[in-house]
């Protein structure tokens, strides 16, 4: 029986109701704030209800690979999967592809009759035999295509076509509203993320500037740099030029394993770190086993790191060191963080450069405080700074050895008596030497008490033992530059001895209480008093730090070697005295004269010296007496001997004879000793500090000759 016309009208009437119906349901699951997959599975059972299918499907263009993708599908499990979620097709050569193109629908009624797109061998392979496929447009750009499939062949009529024309309009809606939100979701992660490194920074930025230890600022600075990118492990690596090695600084770690320690030194030309030190390039790691190119890296692995990012500090153009951070995460680390991660180590790098400086400034201004506070000492001591006086032939022995040594480096070891004037011979060496504009540092090992002499010569650090309440610089770091003065080296204990040996064979030494070393360039004057040959034999004296002092000895000969030049030191003591004392004399006595020189002189010049002070002080008018009782019994202990020779019968001539004689033999030394040039540098006249034309007139007052031997 065949329907009547108004059956077929309520039919139609019925059909209409149920697609505006849907529609309504379609737009309201719109508005309904569900979720992509959610949402098309609404829309998927609300259209079924009126256009029947057993697979539908959305694609969605991805304009960067220029393909279409499916990202949403509803299939029943009557057909195949040959069109998995995923599956990309061309945005030309494809049956989506065409829609794409020429935003009109696309309905085969039965793909057995014959294929137009390779596609569709796909499609036919999965039992389906028609489908309609319509484009997603919205706002006139296309987004996608929107299909419908069904295994029975013609399902789709135009009333179909129409219907999901309509429904493919809204669905357009919904994925640019969806694509507009997803944009700014990202945006507004990026403004979080970009935010946040932002607030790292000026964290960082305030750090810098808070007076905190390197060890306390870089551990502020990783748990601010925790908060953006995450670690399981971050190391401070710094370069040091004189081994070419970078060294571990600094070590922030939640490992189990503590492979990595303060302290450890690695090659800059076959590791990771010293790859980006070298290169000045951040290295990015996102699986660490698979991308190693260094046996270093394999440590990080045996940690159980699977990413590391590492950058380079670099100060003015110049690499100073690495940062890097490790995780036990696999592809941890992105560009955007190895961004991020360099700008903080410029920071570091510039605080790192602050930090030397600043322990470069305050190093320097200790040294000079403690040179200052050294000089001071030494004006207060009143050390003679005047040039040794005498004319004997042992005292010119000195002078030679002295003249020879001095330009060079050499470490000397002046040996003599009490007395003698081994420092007078230091402070010579000295000032020939090219080292002169630096500080002659002078420490009596004597005088120091065993338990702070290591102190004294090498310093120490804070807290270093009860009572180092500050860092202090040795005499070694104090006379660096210059020479350090060793006086009575044979007292030195036998453990500080060998610190010293270390010195003079690397050129470095351990301040007390520091894990690292430090340098001076220093040269090296001992002077002793003892048999230090003998405190070999003994065992008191160490035999390898004599022969490093031993290089180039010097003697210094006792006064009773010398006493043709009693009558000379005498006069130059009363000069020196008479004024400071406020007295008249200005001559001493004949007697005077023949008792000092009959006497033995156990303490040498400065016995002499003190002497003729005490005398100065006890004078009544211009002549000078020195009596015996002023003086000792003349039997002292030597250096080498303690016989003294037999004094010389008196001359019974007076002082001002004796005085020409002395003068005499002083001039022709100083005369024989330049070769006879009186002036110019090497001179007579610069030897004896007087005016050329001042020493011409002195040799011919006192009748001084050339012998013919002298000149030939």
């Amino acid at each position: 029986m065949l329907p009547t016309p108004t059956t077929m009208t309520t039919a139609a009437a019925v059909g209409e109701t149920e697609r505006l119906r849907t529609l309504l349901e379609i737009n309201n699951a719109l508005i309904a704030n569900l979720t992509r997959d959610a949402l098309f599975r609404a829309i998927a059972e609300a259209v079924r209800r009126v256009v029947p299918f057993d697979r539908t499907a959305i694609f969605l263009h991805d304009p960067d690979k220029d393909v279409l993708r499916i990202s949403i599908l509803e299939t029943s499990a009557v057909v195949g999967h040959e069109l998995p979620l995923g599956t990309e097709v061309s945005a030309t050569d494809s049956h989506a592809g065409w829609v794409f193109q020429h935003r009109e629908p696309l309905v085969r009624q039965d793909l057995a009759e014959g294929l137009r797109f390779p596609i569709e061998d796909r499609v036919f392979a999965g039992g389906f035999r028609s489908y309609v496929m319509l484009p997603l447009v919205a706002r006139g750009k296309s987004l996608g295509t929107l299909g419908v499939a069904s295994s029975k062949p013609n399902q789709y009529g135009d009333t179909d076509v129409s219907f999901l024309r309509e429904v493919a309009t809204q669905i357009a809606m919904a994925v640019e509203n969806m694509k507009a939100y997803a944009s700014i979701s990202a945006l507004n992660a990026q403004v979080t993320e970009a935010a946040a490194r932002a607030r790292a920074l000026l964290e960082i930025n305030n750090l810098m500037i808070s007076n905190l230890t390197q060890d306390a600022l870089f551990r502020a600075i990783a748990h601010a740099v925790r908060r953006v990118i995450p670690f399981d492990r971050t190391a401070l690596c710094l370069h040091d030029p004189a081994r070419d090695v970078l060294r571990v600084a600094i070590v922030e770690s939640s490992l189990p394993v503590k492979r990595f320690t303060v302290g450890m030194e690695f090659a800059v030309t076959d590791t990771h770190m010293g790859q980006v030190f070298r290169s000045q390039r951040p290295l990015l790691r996102g699986d660490v086993e698979v991308e190693h190119e260094y046996a270093l890296e394999r440590l990080n692995v045996a940690d159980g790191v699977h990413s590391l990012l590492v950058v380079p500090l670099i100060v003015r153009g110049a690499s100073i060191g690495t940062l890097g951070v490790s995780s036990t995460a696999l592809g941890q680390y992105t560009m955007a963080d190895a961004v991020f991660l360099q700008e903080v180590a410029n920071q570091v790098a510039m605080a790192i450069q602050n930090m030397k400086a600043y322990e470069e400034i305050s190093t320097l201004k200790a040294r000079l405080e403690r040179e200052n506070v050294y000089l001071q000492e030494e004006v207060r001591t009143e050390h003679n700074v005047v040039e040794m006086i005498g004319s004997s032939p042992a005292l010119l022995e000195v002078l030679r050895s002295v003249e020879r040594v001095a330009p060079t480096d050499a470490t000397v070891l002046i040996s003599g008596e009490t007395g003698t004037g081994k420092e007078l011979v230091a402070r010579a060496v000295h000032e020939r030497s090219a080292r002169r504009g630096r500080p002659l540092v002078k420490v009596n090992c004597g005088a120091i008490s065993a338990g702070l002499v290591e102190s004294e010569l090498f310093g120490h650090v804070k807290g270093a033992f009860t009572g180092a309440l500050e860092r202090r610089l040795g005499r070694f770091e104090v006379a660096d530059g210059g020479t350090i003065f060793l006086d009575e080296i044979g007292e030195l204990p036998l453990d500080t001895q060998v610190k010293l040996l270390r010195v003079l064979q690397e050129g470095e030494f351990e301040p007390v209480g520091a894990s690292t070393p430090s340098r001076a360039d220093v040269r090296v004057i001992a002077a002793t008093n003892r048999d230090l040959e003998d405190a070999v034999r003994s065992g008191r004296f160490r035999a390898d730090l004599f022969y490093r002092l031993n290089v180039f000895p010097i003697r210094t000969p006792p006064l009773r070697e010398r006493v043709e030049e009693i009558p000379q030191l005498v006069a130059f003591f009363v000069g020196r005295f008479a004024p400071r004392f406020g007295k008249t004399a200005d001559h001493v006595s004949p007697e005077t004269i023949d008792r000092l020189v009959g006497y033995a002189w156990p303490g040498n010049v400065r016995e002499l010296q003190n002497v003729v002070e005490r005398a100065v002080i006890l004078a009544t008018g211009p002549t000078l007496e020195i009596g015996p009782d002023l003086l000792g019994t003349g039997k002292g202990v030597g250096y080498e001997s303690t016989a003294s020779p037999p004094p010389p019968e008196p001359s019974g001539r007076g002082l001002d004879a004796v005085l020409r004689d002395v003068e005499t033999r002083h001039v022709r030394a100083a005369l024989e000793r330049a070769g006879w040039v009186i002036e110019g540098a090497r001179g007579a006249a610069r030897i004896l500090g007087l005016h050329p034309n001042t020493l011409r007139s002195r040799i011919e007052k006192l009748g001084i000759r050339r012998s013919d031997s002298e000149v030939s």
